[in-house]
């Protein structure tokens, strides 16, 4: 069977996934990608396929847990 990896990445003041080596659809915050990845690695599981999510801790990106700017605090 294979590898599902899949790891959120900041792109400027929004998020991505990154999947075989490629970026992947733009999220408002961290959670709402974590979120497109469990629909999509819940598949891969449910093929046999081991399967790896890395999400980032608040040094990346906005600096925030969510991922979301507060309003008017632009970077």
């Amino acid at each position: 069977m294979g590898l599902g990896r899949y790891e959120i990445v900041a792109q400027r003041d929004r998020w991505s996934i990154l999947h075989d080596g490629a970026a992947e659809g733009s999220y408002d915050s961290k959670e709402a990608a974590f979120e497109a990845i469990v629909i999509a690695a819940s598949l891969a599981v449910r093929e046999g396929h081991e399967v790896t999510i890395n999400v980032p801790g608040r040094d990346v990106g906005t600096g925030t847990t969510t991922g979301i700017l507060a309003e008017g605090r632009g970077r």
